[in-house]
């Protein structure tokens, strides 16, 4: 019998620690084109800023409605699929993208701008908890690996944001955003392989949990409520800190930097482009380097290690902007998918409530900060907001007050 038990217990482990690339390909893939509609809406902000007249509060107010529906959303998307994971949900979320894209085409004003990013904002919050969870089946034991290759495909398309404001949307106008239902179809298209996969492991999932039961195999130790508790509200600082900050730099960079540098809108884009380019990259190698460092190390190297050049950049001359952000960017967010595999094995089970948590949370706030930030902006100065908000890293100092990794405990 107890033969038997050690045979069961090293087929399932075997079967768990094979990562599935062909399926994170897939879902990253999707994860890109869901950002780049994201994405399509910051590009629009120059040009909706002259062809509507917006001031940058409205900015601001976009940005925010974008944020808080997909933040709003997502935790109880989360908690929903945790209880009954929804693949078909995938498809639907592009739906509603696709509509949100036409919207923005084709809005008269401000406030149908807003109406259409709603729905942008919803696509969104579907896709992210589901998504999270795909990688969390698909993963094996690369857990920080595979998150961050996903989180690699949603970075990727952040960073296009800016591209596509210099080679669509100032050529084009508002009516370019028709074509990011382009990337809406190709992601239905996609998802249609990793639905019946992401079905039949549910069913593989719900197996192994009778296995288990019938084997007596027990699952690893539950923390503690209040040691759960503590370590969620510090990761939330610390995503507050990163968000605020990158909320900053996404919205209102661009216009800082024609503003301090008399430089045009279009050569605005480049270190935009840089500091989201940098953080595919460390993206990338932060997901590497947590499955070998330990999670809470690598949340601390990333913020920490960003805080002087955050600290530097609002002080520097154009020439030394480029290189700087570029060593910003990939430090900054090379922390960010860590933060979320370390929050679903805080509270294991509950992959999707972790992810939407960490990952609505950011969305969240940026949105909350792009609204404050842009109301400084207009009623202090542009400067002033770079100025505060190169500070904000240094609230990341408060990661070192994280319990150890649970592989650690």
């Amino acid at each position: 019998m107890s033969a038997s038990r050690t045979t069961t217990a090293s087929s399932m482990e075997t079967v768990k620690s094979a990562t599935v690339y062909a399926i994170l390909i897939c879902i990253s893939s999707v994860h890109l084109m869901n950002d780049m509609m994201q994405s399509v809406v910051s590009a629009l902000f120059p040009v909706l800023e002259e062809s509507l007249k917006l001031s940058l509060t409205q900015i601001g107010w976009i940005a925010f409605t974008l944020n808080m529906t997909s933040s709003v959303m997502q935790p109880v998307v989360g908690l929903l699929s945790d209880k009954k994971p929804s693949p078909w949900m995938l498809p639907i979320g592009m739906l509603s993208s696709m509509a949100g894209m036409v919207g923005l085409a084709f809005a008269p004003n401000f406030y149908f701008v807003l109406l259409a990013v709603v729905f942008v904002g919803l696509g969104s919050a579907v896709f992210h908890p589901e998504g999270s969870r795909v990688v969390h089946l698909a993963a094996g034991a690369r857990r920080a690996f595979s998150q961050s290759i996903y989180q690699v495909g949603g970075n990727f398309g952040q960073m296009l944001g800016p591209l596509m404001t210099l080679w669509i949307f100032i050529p084009l106008g508002q009516k370019g955003a028709i074509w990011g239902t382009l990337l809406a179809a190709a992601a239905i298209i996609i998802l249609m392989k990793v639905v019946p996969w992401y079905r039949s492991q549910l069913a593989v999932q719900a197996g192994k949990r009778e296995q288990r039961k019938a084997s007596g195999i027990s699952s690893r130790a539950v923390l503690a409520p209040k040691v759960v508790g503590f370590a969620l509200a510090i990761l939330f600082f610390i995503v507050f800190a990163r968000s605020w900050y990158a909320a900053a730099i996404g919205n209102f960079y661009q216009f800082y930097l024609v503003e301090s540098y008399g430089i045009t809108i279009k050569q605005a884009q480049i270190p935009l482009f840089l500091f989201m380019a940098a953080g595919v990259a460390g993206t990338f190698l932060g997901g590497i380097l947590a499955d070998r460092i330990g999670r809470k190390k690598m949340m601390l190297l990333s913020i920490l290690g960003a805080a002087p050049f955050a600290l530097a950049l609002p002080h520097l001359p154009l020439l030394l902007v480029y290189p700087l952000i570029v060593l910003l960017g990939f430090i900054l967010q090379s922390g960010f998918s860590v933060s979320v595999v370390y929050a679903q094995e805080l509270m294991p089970g509950k992959v999707g409530t972790a992810s939407g948590l960490i990952t609505g949370l950011a969305f969240g706030m940026g949105g909350l900060g792009a609204v404050v930030l842009g109301h400084l902006a207009d009623s202090h100065s542009l400067s002033f907001v770079m100025f505060a908000c190169s500070a904000l890293p240094l609230i990341g100092m408060l990661a070192m007050l994280l319990p150890k990794d649970r592989k650690e405990a």
